[in-house]
Formats: C-alpha cells, sequence, structure tokens
C-alpha cells in the first residue's frame, strides 16, 4: 500500500477541523462552494462524486483524493465505476497532454525561426 489511506483521511479531516474552529467562513464558503449542503441537483450524489475523484486524480491532490475516494464510496460507488470514472482521468490527461505537446510544438517551431543569439535557449 502506497499510504496509510485511512490514517491520512483522519489527519485531513482534523486539519480542516482546524481550518474551521481558526476561521468558519472559510469552512463555510468551502462548503457552499463545494455544493456539500445543497440536494444533489441535476447529477445524484454518487456521480458528483465520481466527477470530484477523477479530477482529483487529474490534479495529482492526495488530500482529495481519499475525501473524494471517501465520498465516492459513501455515496454508493462500486470499485468498478470507480475504475471507469479513474480511466476518463487517465484519457483526459492523455488528451491535455497531447494538446500542450502540440502548444510546445508551436512553441518551438516560432523560436527557431527567430535568433535571440542564444540557440533559442533562455
Amino acid at each position: 500500500m502506497m499510504l496509510d489511506w485511512k490514517a491520512y483521511r483522519d489527519q485531513i479531516r482534523s486539519g480542516f477541523a482546524d481550518v474551521g474552529r481558526a476561521s468558519r467562513a472559510t469552512i463555510a464558503g468551502y462548503r457552499q462552494l463545494s455544493g456539500a449542503e445543497g440536494g444533489p441537483g441535476v447529477l445524484d450524489g454518487k456521480t458528483r462524486e465520481l466527477i470530484a475523484l477523477a479530477v482529483a486524480v487529474t490534479r495529482q491532490g492526495d488530500g482529495c483524493i481519499v475525501s473524494d475516494s471517501d465520498a465516492a464510496l459513501r455515496a454508493g460507488a462500486t470499485r468498478e465505476e470507480i475504475v471507469e470514472a479513474l480511466g476518463v482521468a487517465v484519457a483526459v490527461n492523455a488528451g491535455a497532454a497531447l494538446v500542450f505537446s502540440a502548444r510546445a510544438l508551436d512553441a518551438v517551431s516560432a523560436l527557431s525561426t527567430t535568433d535571440d543569439g542564444n540557440g533559442g535557449h533562455s
């Protein structure tokens, strides 16, 4: 196991509680922004948590990964549903890497046609 995820989840929760004690407004604002206190809206809670987990993976945030994994499981997500959502995250990251690869080649093309006296390096 890469990490003791249960202990880490508890550590994150404790950290949130510390922030909440120091600034109730910060936690209230976060809850409102995240929709934690609202109803499910058009998407059900499980779908929202699967999306949140996929985004957490693309953002590479362990705190969000553990929180959103826990929330997805509590919302009734199965391992298979989580795996599929993570597959979407992988595809999005690959797509983003492809888009930014095209941007990098565009930069290389633009920079290779200019002579800054430094061989194109800054």
